[in-house]
């Protein structure tokens, strides 16, 4: 069977959208190849029948520098990550070099493309991300429930939820949950400071998948921060649980829930972002005019269908037999 080396900077331990990405595409992969997820390439032997993804332009650099020494000109796709799209390639001649060697590139959401030089764009494709759907569970009737996930660090913006669940500190009915270990020890300080002044905010620090999951399952809205974004996990499993999303207006969230969607506000801007949550609030309760809420639900809905595990299934396969089909 034909082999994929599929390198990526982070493995299970980092329990985070790079190693989920690489976990999912091994299980979607394993009927057509041999999948081995690694950190760093090369490995102790080459074969003949091999191809390369590699997660990160930057991050993994000198493991697509290695592969392109040994199958020069073949076989080698470069997925790009936010950081990697509106930083690095920016400022980091490492990660240009990825894109030039690259015989495919791989992006996650639709307005990526348009962060590429226009030579660039010719062998660059979109393949969502995708995850499993799940019922949508019951909600607290009484109060609004609010989750935001990611590990605390400066890509994600948590200052910005810090502040808005400070603004939001007197209503009572309202309940923010916070998940993600502070990778950053001055934001998670910053967490729990914002804990003892807005008490219905709650750091929970990093859970498990699946928790975390529930949890999205079981709120009214998923919160996302974020400055720089590729495109998130937790949008699509939001929108996979029927749980509307309140999001950052940044490439990479747009790319995601679409140009025209209702729940986006200017990054960094925590009075815009708890002014929608209490929109949000108050139209649980109405029976017409700004139902903010459903509106939001709905257009999640229609988005879901990019998120499905079959279109990715499909759009990998595609990937692959290109791969090892170039001689």
């Amino acid at each position: 069977m034909p082999q994929l080396v599929l390198v990526t900077p982070a493995l299970r331990e980092a329990n985070n959208g790079n190693w989920q990405t690489a976990q999912r595409w091994q299980r979607h992969l394993r009927d057509v190849c041999t999948v081995r997820i690694v950190k760093q390439w090369p490995m102790s032997l080459a074969c003949s029948d091999c191809a390369m993804i590699a997660l990160h332009a930057s991050r993994s650099a000198d493991s697509i520098a290695a592969w392109a020494k040994v199958y020069p000109g073949r076989r080698l796709a470069v997925v790009l990550t936010g950081t990697d799209l509106y930083r690095d390639i920016g400022i980091d001649e490492s990660a240009r070099r990825s894109l030039q060697l690259a015989q495919k590139l791989v992006v996650l959401q639709e307005a990526a493309p348009a962060a590429l030089d226009p030579e660039l764009r010719a062998k660059c494709r979109v393949i969502f991300q995708s995850t499993t759907p799940r019922k949508t569970l019951a909600k607290p009737a009484h109060r609004l429930r609010a989750v935001m996930v990611g590990h605390l660090r400066t890509e994600k913006s948590p200052e910005t939820l810090f502040a808005a669940a400070r603004l939001l500190a007197d209503h009572q009915d309202i309940y923010i949950d916070h998940i993600g270990e502070a990778l950053d020890p001055a934001l998670g300080a910053a967490a729990q400071a914002t804990m003892h002044a807005a008490p219905n905010y709650r750091w929970l620090g990093g859970l498990p998948h699946d928790e975390t999951r529930r949890r999205i399952q079981r709120a009214h809205l998923l919160i996302h921060c974020s400055h720089m974004e590729g495109g998130a996990h937790v949008i699509m499993e939001a929108a996979a649980s029927g749980t509307p999303v309140l999001a950052s207006k940044i490439d990479g969230n747009v790319g995601m829930l679409g140009t025209d969607y209702a729940g986006y506000f200017p990054w960094d801007d925590a009075g815009a972002l708890a002014a929608l949550v209490l929109r949000c609030h108050q139209s649980r309760r109405s029976r017409h005019g700004d139902n903010l809420l459903e509106t939001l639900r709905q257009q999640c809905a229609k988005r879901a269908p990019l998120f499905a595990p079959e279109a990715e299934s499909a759009a990998l396969h595609k990937l692959v037999r290109e791969l090892l089909e170039d001689r």
